[in-house]
């Protein structure tokens, strides 16, 4: 039986592996991604009257943190489902996130955008999903669906790599925003969260 000396030191090596793994993963998912769309992305968000982000789970999590970021630019965003978002408008962005592209209530929200005349820019697996096809600009990201249990795409369980993916470009994406809008990082702290 290990001692709890060799027990402590196991995990520590397993973990560190297992963190290795992660980011060995996103790094080879960032080398597989078409980043062509990403300039209409950049584009959308800057003309937007008001940007609209929506995900759920883990992705949410993910998607709500963009939103924080974009907040920080002294941008006009809403992340969908919050009591205080109003209605999407004809002139907002509605940017969307499911791994597997067929979430209902993500489906429905883009349907719902499209009619008054907002655009919609979604982020899935599955490049002939229904958000895909609703969507004026869909990116693709090769990670693995929740149910791809195969790990042909991931060794990470269901759909860890899409979600990390998801806050990884939406902080690259942040960067690109806030190069062009230029402001010094102690004016966006100046919108920072004050109440936490």
């Amino acid at each position: 039986m290990d001692s709890i000396y060799e027990k402590s030191e196991k995990t520590a090596i397993a973990i560190h592996n297992n963190l290795k793994l992660i980011l060995q993963e996103n790094i080879a998912l960032t080398e597989n991604i078409n980043y062509s769309s990403f300039s209409e992305l950049v584009d959308s968000i800057q003309q937007a009257n008001a940007i609209f982000l929506i995900a759920s789970g883990r992705s949410g999590f993910s998607m709500r943190s963009v939103a924080m970021r974009l907040m920080h630019l002294g941008l006009k965003v809403f992340f969908v489902g919050d009591t205080t978002t109003p209605a999407i408008k004809a002139g907002d962005l509605l940017w969307a996130a499911s791994g597997s592209g067929t979430t209902g209530t993500i489906v429905k929200a883009a349907e719902k955008a499209k009619q008054v005349g907002a655009s919609v820019i979604a982020v899935s697996t599955n490049a002939s999903s229904a958000l895909a096809k609703i969507a004026d600009i869909h990116i693709l990201i090769p990670a693995a669906e929740k149910q791809d249990h195969d790990s042909a795409r991931s060794k990470q369980y269901a759909g860890s790599l899409f979600e990390q993916a998801l806050l990884l470009l939406g902080d690259a994406v942040f960067i690109e925003l806030w190069k062009i809008d230029g402001t010094p990082a102690e004016e966006l702290w100046k919108r920072h969260a004050n109440m936490e």
